[in-house]
């Protein structure tokens, strides 16, 4: 932690000692006793100010990117690596990006890297330390080269001691957000505040080189993140003035073809300086600005006879669409469409994992479920051996509704292979399991259970059984199975599996425990005396699921002779299964179950009608209710709806079929 001490009057200079081969925006205000050491570069925005008895320094070739706001208590003091007694010490070859927060007393060290947003506030950041985005630390000292996740909240010494150690990764991704600014390091545009010096224009050779990667780099990572592409142009007397023209948002997501808008808008204002702009279109703001030609260079988007689009980025061409197309994340895609909810998609390597650091993958912009299994596939083929989940978004209410790993990479397997098995899931769309892969970390159980495991342990819960007999059953008496200590779904699927061959002949439901409420979210029968189930064939029966001799398996099928909402018989099915899954939980959680339809008038008017009503509490009962409701109205819109009587309110409402 630091040692906070009064601070003794300073004897240095009460203005900023600027080196003259720092770079500092006219709109960077520098107010008090503060050293900027060589090679320096402070991006618009910024705002450093260091008040009465408080000294900053800043070391070579630091960069202090858009809107950092670096400021000091009146007391308090931290000893830099010159032995004198500073606010606030920032070290050399460090990178201070957007928006971040460094109140002093603050030391960081050489090489290090603050994410967006993030606060630094009485503490001390070792050399080599990256901090991500949105993390607060406060009254600890971090030891070097430790890595903070985004949104991490440090603010005890055993939480830094616990940090894990930065990786060849962390530096790569750290030196590639620190070089966006780099660009700006340009003689014409320091312009600092309480000075008399003014720019002065050096012109054509030595201005720097914005390399095609580096632009590509920077358009990839605003698609990534969702943001809009835009460009302005100005001439040498306009960028003097900071009078910039707009050439206007490029409307493609695509980096291939945003590429080929900024290589037009280049070619058609040569001898003019061009940037580019980053746009966060829901906060309807910049989020960067990076000038990517100068008057006299010559910026190559492409090379030779290989373009930009020769990067790694995955062809549309090429999509592994069937790899993905299961009855596990197409049901669970459907259902979140259904809901008008969005998809989006999160990659993190096992080590992110572990600190729950995810990066987003791509943005799903359609609400086709074609479209968005496509955009799922590519985000698994794109990021080989890394852990991959699926988001469900409230665009309306602004949160997340579902968080749901779908991949988990397999131990001990190259990136090769990784790459060529990426596919989480290798069961088709009729919901029979293919045969699986040597190594494959899900074993082929019932789909429907199996479905819900992942969905529940993605979610943070853990898992429990208990079963019942009949008698006890009917008095709602229930005894627990033994307690499931894995978080992983093929142990607790075997672990299901014990407690169904344990107790043959008697009833077994799966509880989702939320052990920080300590609360059930789930209670979902898995098995009833008397039921077969066809989830399995025999061959699978001593391995996979409930099928064992020993138990009677979960959940019956059912046959029906209504379309379901397709006229694909392996469509049928699947969705059938999804049906079932929702009435099986619905009913588990004590709601009541009603349909109701709709013509497609009625259906754009939020119109419905009400089906039969429903008084059956048995599985098979009810769907043999949604089957009349289906036959009775085929070509329109049939929905289920499910009711808590107790609260006299609905909690779900899911189209079923449509016409």
């Amino acid at each position: 932690m630091v040692v906070r001490h009064p601070a003794a009057p300073s004897q240095r200079s009460a203005n900023p000692n600027i080196d003259p081969t720092a770079s500092i925006h006219a709109s960077s205000p520098l107010v008090g006793d503060i050293r900027v050491s060589a090679n320096v570069v402070i991006g618009p925005g910024a705002s450093i100010q260091a008040g009465k008895g408080q000294s900053f320094h800043i070391g070579p070739s630091t960069n202090v990117q858009n809107g950092v706001v670096i400021q000091g208590l009146e007391q308090g003091q931290v000893q830099g690596k010159d032995q004198q007694s500073y606010s606030v010490w920032i070290g050399q070859n460090t990178s201070i990006t957007h928006m971040a927060l460094v109140h002093g007393p603050v030391s960081i060290g050489d090489s290090c890297f603050i994410g967006f947003r993030s606060t630094i506030f009485n503490a001390r950041v070792g050399d080599g330390c990256i901090v991500m985005m949105h993390a607060l630390i406060q009254d600890v000292e971090i030891p070097p080269g430790k890595f903070v996740p985004s949104g991490a909240v440090i603010t005890t010494q055993e939480q830094a001691d616990r940090l894990s150690d930065v990786q060849s990764a962390d530096v790569e991704f750290a030196s590639r957000i620190a070089g966006v600014n780099q660009a700006g390091s340009h003689p014409e545009e320091k312009a600092i505040r309480n000075e008399s010096r003014q720019p002065s224009y050096q012109g054509g050779n030595q201005l720097s080189h914005s390399s095609s990667s580096d632009i590509l780099s920077q358009v990839q990572q605003l698609l990534r993140q969702g943001y809009q592409v835009s460009t302005e142009f100005a001439n040498a007397r306009r960028f003097k003035a900071n009078a910039w023209n707009t050439g206007g948002a490029i409307a493609s997501n695509q980096a291939s073809s945003v590429m080929s808008e900024l290589e037009s808008v280049l070619a058609e204002h040569q001898g003019e300086y061009v940037r580019l702009v980053g746009i966060d279109p829901q906060a309807k703001r910049r989020v960067l600005e990076t000038v990517i030609q100068r008057p006299g260079e010559e910026v190559n988007v492409s090379s030779g006879s290989q373009s930009y689009s020769a990067a790694p980025v995955r062809p549309a061409a090429q999509p592994a669409f069937n790899k993905l197309k299961s009855t596990d994340v197409a049901g669970q895609v459907r259902q979140l469409l259904n809901q008008g909810y969005t998809i989006g998609t999160e990659h993190a390597s096992p080590r992110r994992f572990k600190a729950n650091a995810w990066h987003t993958c791509s943005p799903i912009k359609s609400q086709r479920e074609a479209d968005v299994l496509i955009g799922l596939d590519e985000c698994v083929a794109e990021h080989p051996g890394e852990y991959i989940r699926l988001i469900g978004i409230d665009a309306q209410a602004k949160r997340r509704v579902a968080e749901i790993i779908i991949y988990r990479p397999v131990k001990g397997a190259s990136p090769q292979a990784a790459k060529n098995n990426a596919a989480p899931i290798s069961r088709s769309a009729s919901g029979s399991s293919s045969a699986p892969a040597a190594n494959d970390p899900y074993p082929s159980v019932d789909p429907d259970i199996a479905t819900r495991v992942r969905q529940l342990l993605g979610q943070g819960y853990r898992i429990g059984t208990e079963h019942a007999s009949p008698r006890r059953f009917r008095a709602n008496a229930w005894n627990s199975c033994a307690p499931i200590e894995s978080q992983r779904p093929a142990e607790v699927m075997a672990a299901l599996e014990a407690c169904a061959a344990e107790h043959p002949g008697e009833y077994i439901r799966l509880i989702g425990i939320d052990t920080q409420a300590k609360r059930r979210v789930e209670e979902q029968i898995i098995q009833r005396p008397g039921e077969q189930s066809s989830s399995h064939s025999a061959g699978n029966a001593g391995r996979n699921g409930y099928s064992s001799s020993s138990a009677k398996p979960g959940p019956p099928t059912y046959s029906q002779s209504s379309s379901m909402g397709s006229s694909s018989p392996r469509a049928t099915t699947a969705i059938q299964s999804d049906v079932a899954s929702k009435v099986r939980q619905l009913l588990a959680q004590g709601h009541k179950i009603g349909t109701e339809h709709a013509d497609k008038r009625r259906f754009r008017a939020n119109a419905w009608h009400s089906c039969a009503p429903i008084e059956a509490k048995q599985e098979s009962a009810v769907m043999s209710a949604l089957e009349s409701c289906l036959n009775e109205h085929s070509g329109e819109y049939v929905r289920i709806v499910g009711i808590d009587t107790k609260a006299k309110r609905r909690v779900l409402e899911s189209v079923i079929q449509r016409p």
